[in-house]
């Protein structure tokens, strides 16, 4: 049976910069470009030209080598010409090979947004479509609010879509602009749009996710006869964000319903570069990739019951709907208070730590690990503080540096100028090699200038952690009242781009964030040694 095709188009780089607290540079659009065009997308949607500076240098060369690059705008203005409308102008002039234009379809929008008749936005369509088509660009159209238009008044809603296509558009995209339609008011829509005579190869779907449900219509679509989806890297978008393409991608290519029926431009084989992608996006936004994101999150194929670790090492397909490997992932078999011995046999194993079931040693660290969760710690987010829980158990952790004391003060004073400061200052002793060293640092708050004064002298380790940097601190209080519980967990991140999570607890918070500090350091000091060692293999 011959399958037919799915065209990915991408608008990271114009939708996904709504996204609050995104703001791209020209530098940013061009590294996420490469990597969209590298992955495969077939359009990558750059941005408005004329709208800002940065859109309008990027659009000064093409930049990408496969897929179709795309801009996006408006359809001309009312009463103007489209020579004399700038908006236009600006895209014809760009180097595009693809041009979107956005139209209302929502005789609602027309009247109140535009202020002008229908007759007038259906001008505008047909003549904004005829210029790109003239210019030798691919035009399509983005028919916004297309969905609750269509509800509200069918008939003008498809005047819309048609005028595009007869007027040339390689694709008319539906819009779920307000991100509210339900899986099978897509579903019914979509064919009855078909049905109106739009060929279903040249329909789109651009889905929003305020109901959480902009995979399931951008499938919906497709099994109606949508032939483009258009979505974002990770779901970003403004409000609650745009359909997945992470998701959607390895849902299109692996699962039986689609895989047997359709094909992208993107190969199986290629989804090993899934997660790669999906995380690089994210350390480009300098933010920490969501760990339970389907099919690349941290968790994706995580398993913590000791009961589904059992069987997960005897049959992943017992607990694994794909094999992560596919996608580029890896699976995890968690340690917590619910664990057996499997889950930390395996863990251990993936550690490159050989232990026999039968150690003692083993059941000495599941009884450690038990007893130190139920004082608060949480080894399954912190994962590099349970890899030295564990080979300090079996003997595997040297002594580095052995921490003598410290001491944090905080002290809220006027300054030189009478401006109220508050000054952190922390002081930190410790023994490297029988040589007593002290640290004093100043800090943003007292975990900071723990920090500062913890990793500022380390003797002959100091080379080795100087790539080291914190990325994130959580506290969480485990228990109410003026002798609470606190809990710290720690991000970590060297220059390799390597992370990890180390935690600490204690009913004083700067006891905690020091243990997890430690951790953090010595944790660095280990890898290291393991990195030597696989090099010297």
């Amino acid at each position: 049976m011959t399958r037919e095709r799915i065209y990915l188009f991408d608008t990271t780089l114009r939708d996904g910069q709504q996204t609050p607290g995104i703001d791209f540079s020209v530098e940013d659009k061009q590294a996420i470009a490469k990597m969209l065009d590298e992955f495969g997308i077939d359009y990558v949607e750059g941005g408005y030209p004329g709208a800002n500076p940065t859109d309008t240098v990027f659009f000064e060369k093409k930049r990408t080598r496969r897929a179709q690059f795309v801009a996006f705008g408006m359809t001309k203005r009312a009463g103007v010409s489209v020579s004399n409308d700038p908006g236009v102008t600006g895209l014809l002039q760009s180097k595009a090979d693809a041009i979107c234009y956005v139209a209302k379809s929502w005789d609602y929008h027309v009247r109140v947004a535009l202020g002008c008749t229908n007759e007038e936005n259906l001008e505008s369509i047909s003549a904004s479509v005829t210029a790109a088509r003239e210019a030798g660009r691919e035009p399509m159209v983005d028919c916004e609010h297309f969905f609750d238009g269509y509800k509200a008044n069918p008939d003008y809603a498809l005047a819309c879509a048609k005028a595009a296509i007869e007027a040339g558009a390689r694709w008319v995209v539906l819009c779920d602009t307000n991100g509210g339609t339900q899986p099978a008011e897509i579903r019914e829509i979509v064919k009855a749009v078909i049905e109106a005579g739009i060929p279903g190869q040249n329909l789109g779907i651009h889905a929003h996710d305020d109901t959480g449900q902009a995979v399931a219509n951008s499938l919906a679509a497709v099994e109606a006869g949508v032939r483009q989806i258009q979505g974002t890297l990770n779901g970003i978008g403004e409000r609650c964000g745009n359909a997945n393409l992470v998701t959607l991608i390895p849902t299109l290519l692996l699962k039986p319903a689609y895989a047997e029926r359709f094909e992208l431009g993107i190969e199986r084989d290629d989804l090993a570069g899934l997660t790669k992608l999906s995380r690089a996006f994210d350390e480009l936004l300098n933010r920490a990739p969501d760990a339970q994101a389907p099919y690349v999150g941290a968790s994706a194929f995580a398993t913590k019951a000791g009961i589904h670790a059992s069987a997960l090492l005897k049959e992943p397909e017992t607990y694994e709907h794909v094999p992560p490997e596919t996608v580029g992932n890896s699976r995890r078999v968690m340690v917590s208070d619910q664990g057996g011995k499997a889950n930390f046999i395996a863990e251990l194993k993936r550690r490159g730590i050989a232990v026999a079931k039968g150690d003692p040693r083993l059941d000495t660290l599941i009884a450690l690990v038990k007893e130190r969760e139920a004082q608060g710690y949480a080894y399954e987010g912190a994962d590099a503080s349970f890899n030295l829980l564990a080979r300090r158990t079996l003997g595997q952790v040297p002594e580095f540096f052995k921490v003598d004391s410290f001491r944090c003060m905080v002290e809220r004073r006027y300054d030189a100028n009478g401006s109220l400061k508050t000054v952190s200052e922390a002081v930190v002793r410790v023994t490297v090699d029988g040589e007593e060293l002290m640290s004093v640092a100043e800090g943003h708050g007292p975990v900071n200038a723990l920090d500062i004064a913890l990793r500022k002298d380390l003797g002959k380790y100091q080379g080795e952690i100087a790539d080291l940097s914190l990325t994130d601190y959580k506290v969480r209080i485990l228990n109410g009242g003026t002798e609470a519980i606190t809990r710290v967990l720690i991000e970590s991140q060297d220059g390799t781009g390597h992370r990890w999570w180390t935690v600490g607890v204690s009913d004083n918070i700067i006891d905690a964030s020091f243990q997890a500090l430690m951790d953090s350091i010595v944790y660095k000091l280990v890898t290291n040694r393991e990195k030597v060692g696989q090099a010297a293999e």
